[in-house]
């Protein structure tokens, strides 16, 4: 079973941006810290939590990407580190349902390294059906580290 390695979740807190106040992120979910959206006991953020610290945010973050470690490893049993960091990354920020259905992780089951599995991360690049800057440099990042190319 692999686990994120620092570069993925170097990916997943440049994106995710650090907020120790409850927010509602562009897709309108209530979410903290690292883009967290419920704690280790399954129970939801609510939009007057706080957290203390970047250390908390970051302990938050490590309990529950393991969620999405487990989701990943569930699915795909031979891909390399930079395929799997890229996967957890997309993951946790597209939650484990639209993970699941999505066309980039039924490429990955036949051949994970189906070049055109590149471009299906950049067709993640919207929230609440609006195309996000910050979406499409993310999945830009996580295709080009699925695909062994790298950034520039």
């Amino acid at each position: 079973m692999k686990s994120i390695s620092a570069a993925g979740l170097a990916i997943v807190k440049k994106y995710e941006g650090l907020r120790l106040s409850a927010y509602h992120c562009p897709a309108g979910i209530v979410t903290i810290g690292y883009g967290s959206t419920c704690y280790p006991d399954g129970s939801v953020v609510m939009i007057s939590d706080q957290l203390s610290s970047e250390a908390e945010a970051t302990q938050l973050l490590l309990s529950t990407i393991s969620i999405y470690e487990n989701a990943v490893n569930e699915k795909l049993l031979n891909v390399n580190q930079n395929q799997f960091d890229a996967l957890v990354s997309f993951a946790y920020n597209v939650g484990i349902h639209a993970f699941s259905q999505s066309t980039l992780l039924r490429k990955a089951e036949i051949n994970v390294n189906d070049f055109s599995i590149y471009n299906e991360f950049k067709r993640w690049n919207k929230a609440s059906g609006r195309v996000l800057a910050g979406l499409n440099a993310r999945r830009m990042e996580e295709a080009n580290l699925y695909s062994f190319i790298p950034n520039v």
